[in-house]
């Protein structure tokens, strides 16, 4: 067996999805749009302005952990310090979270404080959880690795989630007293489950040392050289450069969507119940679709299998501008959840495939600054255009035209010459 192909440490590398999972579920798709527009920034009379704070407030976060992100992989690498960064973090991130019991109705401001911090807590761990997965799998494993972790992830957050949202739905049953209480809860829960599933990834995932590890402030320094070196690296290395373009278009459509879903179908009028159905419905769904679109791309090819479904996501999103019934949110919800998880784990294993592997925090804050750019635009877009026209249909179309040319330049990109590129790197 390959070195890096340890079961124990491919499932412990796999349980941080399982960990911050909880954060992506209950909080950014969850409870925290719901309770934000109905507890801390209600307003009856104008649903859309909500809609503007909450995307502006993802997008800073985006923004932020955006510009630091190719710095931070940059210093990572230098310091054989992905690790610790992960963790510090996961830490800023879980207090955070927990914060957010504290935060009384009305006071919106504070509340979008904590969620900006939380959220760049969860989105620069992930940079570092990212680069850690070529140390764990090896290039026959890499697809199965990170399809796991997204699996466990759904799963894992989707569980917690079904609990958090009966605590809400009957908090008697609990021993709460009310419905406001519960979700306040909830935000704890999750900070507890997140810190508490991170302990296996810090016992058993072991970084490699790809350099000669200096110490964190001499890392600092030699990484804004790097910086400037992986600017020409990426230059250098034509098909990383095409892929993180379309990239950065196609996942600013799953970003925003999996984001504002709720707030949309607030604005639209649904119920909470039939909102919260339709995430647990997304999740559970979402846990062996990943594994299955995993299969799928070993048989028809992984860029392919990435563009099967960003036409998933444009389908969905015109859909979705149409949709008029509860049933309509319960249907696309399914949609999304066939498609989610194999659109994330496919393009980071591609992306895996194609950078050199002494690089990997580094090239992986490129892909998560991509990333986080690209929710800069999505979220601020859609509630900019809805709250400018006072149509919130209208916000949701405008998603649709990043899926397109993100189709179309990945449709140019050379997976076979850009892992020849990345083995002659290496040479």
């Amino acid at each position: 067996m390959n070195s890096k192909d340890q079961p124990r440490a491919i499932n412990a590398w796999a349980m941080y999805d399982w960990a911050n999972s909880a954060f992506a579920t209950t909080v950014i798709s969850g409870f925290f749009p719901l309770f934000f527009k109905d507890y801390w920034a209600a307003n009856p009379g104008n649903p859309t302005q909500s809609t503007f704070y909450l995307g502006l407030a993802n997008s800073t976060a985006s923004i932020t952990i955006a510009i630091l992100a190719p710095f931070l992989g940059a210093v990572a690498d230098r310091g054989t310090a992905k690790k610790k960064f992960l963790f510090t973090f996961a830490l800023l991130g879980v207090v955070a979270t927990g914060g957010l019991w504290f935060v009384a109705q009305g006071f919106w401001e504070l509340a979008v404080l904590l969620y900006v911090t939380a959220t760049i807590g969860f989105s620069g761990g992930n940079i570092f959880y990212d680069a850690l997965l070529p140390g764990v799998a090896s290039e026959k494993k890499v697809d199965f690795t990170s399809s796991l972790g997204f699996a466990l992830g759904y799963i894992g957050g989707g569980i917690l989630f079904l609990v958090n949202v009966f605590m809400y739905l009957k908090p008697a049953m609990f021993g709460i007293p009310d419905g406001a209480t519960a979700v306040k809860l909830s935000f704890v829960s999750v900070a507890a489950w997140w810190a508490l599933f991170s302990i296996p990834t810090i016992i058993w995932v072991k970084e490699p040392k790809i350099h000669d590890p200096v110490k964190i402030g001499a890392a600092f320094r030699l990484g804004w050289r790097q910086l400037i070196e992986t600017f020409e690296d990426i230059r250098h290395l034509k098909v990383v450069g095409l892929f993180l373009l379309a990239y950065w278009l196609y996942i600013d459509g799953v970003g925003t969507i999996m984001r504002m879903s709720v707030d949309y179908g607030m604005s639209l009028g649904l119920k909470s119940s039939a909102l919260i159905t339709a995430l647990i419905l997304v999740q559970f769904i979402s846990f062996p679709a990943a594994l299955a679109y995993n299969w799928i791309a070993s048989k028809i090819g992984l860029k392919r299998a990435i563009f099967i479904a960003i036409l998933g996501y444009g389908t969905i999103t015109f859909l979705g501008y149409l949709m008029t019934k509860e049933w309509h949110f319960y249907t696309l919800a399914a949609m999304i959840g066939l498609f989610q998880g194999g659109i994330q784990a496919l393009s980071r294993s591609l992306y895996t495939r194609l950078i050199p592997k002494q690089k990997s925090a580094e090239f992986f804050g490129f892909y998560n600054m991509l990333g986080k750019f690209a929710a800069v635009i999505g979220p601020s877009l859609m509630g900019s255009i809805a709250y400018i026209t006072g149509n919130i249909r209208y916000g949701v179309l405008a998603v649709l035209i990043l899926f397109i040319p993100g189709a179309y330049i990945l449709n140019k990109v050379d997976l076979e010459e850009g892992q020849k590129m990345a083995r002659e790197y290496l040479a």
